[in-house]
């Protein structure tokens, strides 16, 4: 057999553990570029073969990431057996995050490889990257087949004007899909504080422990499968598509960052305050985020990543209420309408802008590769941000700290900016900024019916 490594007696135990569980399938899965789990699935008697990299791929194209090529040699799988977990809602069934490799080389499109690079980067100087990531999600009913089927929240009680955020009779109705699903959580050890019902009809939102980046990363990989999984046992679907109607509140995936020290263990973000006084952000912390500013527009296309992220990305709905997503790539104290946050009960960094959309392991690791620039040049913040900021006006001094408005002005700024090229590789930003401006011109090339609306019999 053609695998990437021997079979080693760890391997063998761990298939024997599965067997002995009672498992009877597992898939080690990479995740595609929208952050979607992709694998094959392999009889247990097969997982020490698995996990040596028997199964072989030919990833490039199967998600519009790529041109495919047919005489490209194949990649392979390398599970990690450090984040195994049997499936909650099938314990025949056991579920592995996996890193592409091709020629024996880490394979340059493998989004958990990109993040472990930057980690690798982070830990060389002597830090640790923690993550908690504020999960929002709607869900519907129905089985999801039709796009252009009428939306409606899973349950009726899940739709307010002018929102149904928090109500806890709409979170109570819910839980036939809530409470399997926060179960499900528990079971694979995310460790959940809070549900609830969210602020647009149909849309929930879970929180959950933090840790260190890749294993949250990797639990995210496992939690959208999870998502689908427990709604459509309730009748409904799961969709992270950032603003599915007009009138939506649009889905975050607001980033928690702190920067630990590998040899003490301490958070390097705050200093240690009272029960009645928080501690001052340190130095560490004000390069860090001067960092992801400084690149912000050029992030954007990562951690907002398709062309509905940019319908979130707005001063308000359409109701006239603010919309708490950022436009401007700001910062504030406890500011929700900034980019940037600086939260006063916690020793994290909230990064506002990441969408339901984004690949977690790409949006990681373009976020740390700015902040960790941002403490090499030891660069300082601009001005915090004081009140909302949606009425900033436009102009000449501030024009670059407006975040784009399309994924095509994102993807303009992402393949110019040096950092791009310093985390990824020249056939990643080249496939990367191909797909992005094919999607974007794809979508932008159709005739709307608002389009008919305004201007057929005017003009």
């Amino acid at each position: 057999m053609d695998t990437l490594h021997e079979r080693s007696q760890e391997f063998d135990r761990i298939q024997n553990d599965l067997r002995d569980a009672g498992v009877r399938f597992v898939v080690g899965a990479y995740a595609d570029i929208a952050g979607r789990a992709r694998g094959k699935i392999v009889p247990v008697g097969r997982v020490a073969d698995l996990l040596a990299g028997s199964e072989r791929y030919t990833p490039r194209g199967l998600d519009g990431f790529g041109s495919m090529d047919p005489v490209e040699d194949e990649c392979v799988t390398i599970p990690d057996p450090a984040a195994l977990q049997v499936l909650p809602w099938n314990h025949e069934l056991a579920f592995m995050p996996a890193d592409l490799s091709q020629e024996g080389r880490a394979y340059d499109l493998c989004a958990r490889t990109i993040l472990k690079q930057q980690l690798d980067r982070a830990a060389a100087m002597g830090f640790r990257f923690m993550l908690g990531v504020e999960t929002e999600v709607y869900v519907f009913r129905g089985e999801g087949r039709d796009p252009d089927v009428e939306l409606v929240p899973l349950h009726a009680s899940g739709s307010r004007y002018p929102t149904p955020a928090y109500l806890v009779d709409a979170a109570f109705d819910s839980l036939d899909f809530l409470g399997p699903m926060v179960a499900a959580m528990d079971e694979a050890g995310f460790g959940v504080f809070s549900f609830d019902q969210e602020g647009g009809n149909g849309q929930y939102e879970f929180d959950f422990a933090h840790d260190e980046a890749l294993v949250m990363a990797d639990r995210l990989l496992l939690f959208k499968l999870m998502v689908k999984e427990y709604a459509r046992q309730a009748g409904g679907f799961a969709t992270f598509m950032p603003k599915p109607t007009t009138d939506a509140w649009g889905s975050g995936a607001h980033f928690n960052m702190s920067l630990e020290s590998i040899e003490t263990g301490e958070n390097l973000f705050r200093v240690k305050g009272t029960d009645d006084e928080p501690g001052e952000w340190t130095p560490t912390c004000r390069s860090f985020l001067a960092g992801i500013l400084a690149h912000a527009r050029a992030l954007a296309a990562i951690t907002n990543p398709t062309v509905n992220s940019y319908k979130r990305l707005v001063g308000g709905l359409t109701d006239g209420e603010v919309s708490w997503a950022p436009i401007w790539a700001s910062v504030g104290d406890n500011n929700r309408s900034c980019m940037l946050r600086l939260p006063r009960n916690r020793p994290a960094l909230e990064n506002r802008l990441v969408d339901s959309a984004a690949n977690p392991y790409l949006a990681a690791a373009f976020i740390l590769a700015a902040g960790l620039e941002g403490i090499e040049k030891s660069l300082e913040p601009p001005e915090f941000t004081v009140g909302e900021t949606y009425q900033q006006e436009l102009s000449d001094l501030n024009r670059e700290r407006r975040l784009p408005r399309t994924l095509l002005e994102a993807t303009e700024a992402f393949v110019i900016d040096p950092l791009t090229h310093s985390t990824f590789s020249a056939g990643f930003v080249k496939e990367y900024v191909a797909m992005k401006e094919h999607e974007w011109f794809s979508y932008h090339d159709q005739v709307s019916d608002w389009e008919r609306r305004r201007y057929l019999l005017e003009l």
